[in-house]
């Protein structure tokens, strides 16, 4: 009886944001949502920039794979039930078989994925199903039930403990999170593959590449604790059931182009360049595993191959960092830079890198061009280490104060420095 009162508590506490639904814009039904458009979007457009950065930043050393990715996305989001979004797309240049979307209409797919696709039907299905996340407020939704759930979470944990159930709730809260998640993400990923299909077949794509891919992906989920494809099975889990029901719908469709000469011309250069990528994945492994210089022996190998590849001179300078090898490492961020800048890595680590050598001015300007890309404590701290060298001690003590609440092991070396410089 206790119990059940302590969740009342927290429900009618949180009764004005679970009465907050909104009509799902793709299938007319009733969905929870505390979010506006215009938040969505400011969401999207906050997050997308962070988000690719933090995932190996924007593929570059082809544009115009990311331009044919971008106009199938533009194509199959001017016939979305919410065409009025601001989408954009990118290739990210990850390796990890993934695509996600925003609230807001940002979208990104992996380089790792597009190997796993055959033709332009089959990456159009991937799009288009990423486009009914976004369009049916997929991501507001869940943005909107984090917010309950660590509203009632706080509620039930505060009139909880008043009971004597403090930990026991806090246990129980995080399961109920996870399995509503959980469940409502398997509803969505349903929900994204048939509404896509329909927009494939707005601009006449073939239904059955949507048929292929998720067959594609049930095949290497049976390996999934060691393959690649690891994270993208997580959040986009495939199943029999998932096949069965596009292919239902595709022989409701008609049948439409593949594109296969288009998208083999268009993913000409990655696939040209996949040894080199995989030399360089090899080499990160190997430097997981502190195997330094057999790491540093695969990505030269990587380099070698393309040269042309700013990840691989980040990776080989972050390598040569770990054997004391400074000078050499910041020739290589130098030219990691000079083919790539717009990725914030090794601005962080020739900052670094300029810390230690004492050229502390050129320190502070790649750090700060570092955290305007991706901000991050690693930088924050060493640009204040930098500008107390330099003798700005207020924005020294801004830096510090800022990553000291980060905790961990850096907070506390940024604990120590603000005791350094005092009141």
């Amino acid at each position: 009886m206790r119990l059940r009162k302590l969740i009342g508590a927290g429900l009618i506490a949180l009764t004005p944001f679970i009465q907050s639904c909104t009509v799902n814009p793709v299938t007319g039904e009733r969905q929870f949502s505390i979010l506006s458009q215009s938040q969505e979007i400011s969401i999207g457009e906050r997050q997308y920039i962070p988000g690719q950065q933090s995932q190996g930043g924007v593929y570059t050393l082809d544009p115009t794979l990311g331009q044919y990715v971008s106009q199938i996305g533009q194509k199959l989001a001017r016939v979305s039930d919410r065409p009025d979004l601001p989408y954009e797309f990118v290739v990210l240049n990850n390796d990890v078989p993934n695509a996600w979307a925003l609230p807001g209409g940002k979208i990104a797919i992996n380089r790792g994925l597009l190997y796993h696709i055959t033709d332009e039907s089959q990456l159009a299905a991937v799009i288009g199903h990423e486009i009914v996340h976004a369009a049916a407020g997929h991501g507001a939704t869940q943005h909107s039930q984090s917010i309950l759930l660590g509203g009632l979470g706080s509620v039930i944990q505060a009139v909880g403990s008043n009971y004597g159930y403090g930990s026991l709730t806090q246990q129980g809260v995080g399961l109920a999170t996870a399995a509503i998640s959980a469940q409502y993400g398997q509803g969505q990923e349903l929900e994204a593959d048939r509404y896509g299909m329909d927009y494939m077949g707005r601009v006449g794509y073939e239904p059955l590449g949507a048929v292929e891919l998720q067959k594609a992906f049930v095949k290497l989920s049976e390996g999934r604790s060691t393959n690649p494809l690891q994270a993208f099975l997580q959040s986009h889990p495939p199943s029999q059931n998932r096949v069965a029901a596009n292919l239902a719908k595709a022989q409701t469709m008609e049948s439409g182009a593949r594109n296969k000469a288009a998208y083999d011309r268009a993913t000409a250069q990655i696939r040209k360049d996949k040894p080199a990528y995989d030399l360089h994945t090899k080499a990160l492994s190997l430097a997981g595993e502190k195997k330094f210089d057999e790491a540093l022996n695969q990505v030269n190998q990587a380099i070698k191959k393309q040269p042309k590849e700013g990840l691989f001179w980040t990776t080989k300078g972050q390598i040569e960092l770990e054997l004391e090898r400074k000078t050499s490492a910041k020739k290589s961020f130098d030219k990691a830079i000079s083919l790539n800048n717009q990725y914030y890595a090794p601005y962080l680590y020739r900052g670094i890198v300029s810390v230690d050598q004492k050229n502390y001015a050129a320190a502070r300007s790649d750090l700060i061009q570092s955290n305007q890309w991706l901000p991050n404590p690693y930088a924050t701290f060493y640009l204040g280490v930098s500008n107390a060298k330099l003798g700005n001690i207020e924005q020294a003590r801004s830096n510090f104060t800022e990553v000291q609440q980060s905790g961990g092991e850096l907070g506390e070396a940024a604990t120590q420095q603000l005791e350094q410089l005092g009141n």
